[in-house]
């Protein structure tokens, strides 16, 4: 996606190249136009853009930070916009039966051709990098013992942490609802560009006994590996920062999610999935690491709505399960799709 530049070395060299997009084709559309939506980006008066691939219009309140105050990444987002048209093909990690108004809407415009070939998900590889495997099998043991579908999984990615008045409130919405949960909790980092750091005690940031009072029907732990924890039978939602990579792996589980998009695309992605695509609950799709709490009440409200028994989104959620491993089966859309490139890529030489 930001490797551009590599464009130009394959054109020394003779070879076509072929970029790989692993956000969701919205975002390769919306990347594709900001160099046309630039003047209107620009007018603060203008609450809403017309955006193709996208079926409403996009509020200004979720775009990228970096588009909103067009400061010194805005350039960039100009130029890789600029530059993805001078490549041979566009790689996607996303499937026909998710995108498919997006993936037409590409398809009709004057950019090179799209290759959904996802969902790419690794399912093995964040097990074995746990950093605790004690605590690997403790919250797996712990999952053992609860009912199909009855936990709600709290995750922020690897990136991804909250301040400590944002944990109060929603270890308040959680305590209120009385829902099993998993909560993975993670400290803000120490650095500006740092990763998250593990907490030593979770007494020092959640509210006093919220831990005792919970005991039995919540856990908090640290850093888990997210897919192997959709993938187990208790799991039945997900609060999550909508990256796209948790969101193509919530989709390949059939867990519905609750969305708390946080920095870069995720509020775009969460968007999609809202307002498109009818695919997950929103508790807010404008939210921005520092900015505005988002208070007990409102994430009481959406969990309780993600985990009722006759949650429409979930049924959803359960058929694009299917939809979703099909693309990847022989004649499935990914599966024709990668063929159809690879034939590309051999026909080159």
């Amino acid at each position: 996606m930001f490797c551009t530049p590599m464009i130009d070395v394959a054109v020394e060299l003779g070879i076509p190249s072929y970029l790989f997009f692993a956000s969701p084709a919205s975002f390769l559309s919306f990347m594709l136009e900001v160099p046309i939506l630039d003047s209107q980006l620009n007018s603060e008066s203008l609450t809403e853009f017309r955006v193709p691939g996208f079926a409403n219009p996009v509020p200004r309140s979720i775009l990228p930070t970096t588009v909103l105050k067009r400061g010194d990444g805005y350039a960039w987002y100009i130029y890789h916009g600029q530059r993805y048209t001078q490549t041979k093909g566009i790689i996607v990690n996303t499937f026909t039966e998710l995108e498919t108004f997006v993936l037409d809407s590409l398809s009709e415009r004057n950019v090179p051709k799209v290759y959904s070939i996802g969902p790419i998900i690794d399912y093995n590889g964040p097990e074995q990098w746990h950093p605790d495997k004690a605590q690997q099998k403790n919250v797996m043991k712990w999952l053992d013992d609860k009912p199909v579908s009855s936990v709600v999984f709290l995750c922020f990615g690897s990136m991804g942490s909250l301040n400590g008045p944002q944990v109060r409130e929603i270890a308040i919405g959680l305590e209120r609802i009385g829902c099993r949960f998993l909560w993975s909790l993670r400290k803000a980092p120490n650095a500006k560009l740092g990763l998250p750091n593990e907490y030593v005690n979770f007494d020092d940031v959640l509210p006093s006994g919220f831990l005792d009072r919970t005991v039995g029907l919540g856990k908090v732990c640290g850093w888990v590996p997210q897919v192997t924890i959709l993938g187990h039978p208790a799991i039945g939602g997900f609060v999550s920062h909508c990256g796209w990579n948790s969101i193509l792996e919530s989709l390949w589980h059939g867990v519905p999610i609750a969305t708390w998009p946080v920095y870069a695309e995720q509020q775009m992605n969460a968007f999609e999935m809202v307002k498109e695509l009818g695919l997950a609950i929103d508790i807010r799709l404008d939210y921005r690491e520092g900015s505005d709490l988002v208070m007990a009440e409102e994430v009481q409200r959406a969990i309780e709505r993600l985990m009722a028994s006759d949650c429409e989104v979930r049924e959803r959620v359960k058929c694009m399960k299917q939809k979703c491993r099909m693309a990847l089966f022989e004649n499935g859309s990914s599966y024709k799709s990668l063929g159809v490139l690879v034939e590309k890529l051999i026909s080159n030489y």
